[in-house]
């Protein structure tokens, strides 16, 4: 079993402010990048079919997490010569490592929200 003392033993300095699991937790798990990574886990993508599937994305937002996700060797970009341009977007074999491990993750959210959601509707404010 994976755990955080296990972890720290085999990486010295891990998560600490400085290091660089600090940057990759924040591509990853921002909210747009997973559900760009969440799409991707289904096939390759064109801008406009990732622009429709996760919904609430501004373009600007979509054009900055592909490209951090580009950059960071997760997400592959490949720009057909066509008019209009045709561009598509796919997970590396980095990008499918890392999904096999957070489906899992998205699916005990899915099972878990409704629930989790309604007890912080009930949950009376802490005093101050």
């Amino acid at each position: 079993m994976v755990s955080l003392a296990g972890i720290r033993e085999e990486h010295p300095g891990v998560f600490a402010a400085a290091c660089p699991t600090r940057t990759v937790l924040d591509h990853v798990m921002s909210r747009w990048g997973v559900l760009v990574l969440s799409e991707l886990s289904e096939g390759t993508r064109r801008w406009g079919e990732l622009r429709r599937s996760v919904e609430g994305i501004s373009e600007k937002m979509l054009a900055t997490t592909l490209r951090t996700l580009t950059a960071d060797g997760i997400v592959a970009r490949e720009s057909f010569p066509t008019v209009p341009p045709h561009v598509e977007y796919r997970l590396t074999p980095r990008g499918w490592e890392l999904m096999e491990r957070m489906l899992p993750l998205l699916s005990w959210i899915a099972d878990n929200a409704d629930d989790i959601v309604a007890a912080d509707d009930h949950a009376v404010p802490a005093a101050r």
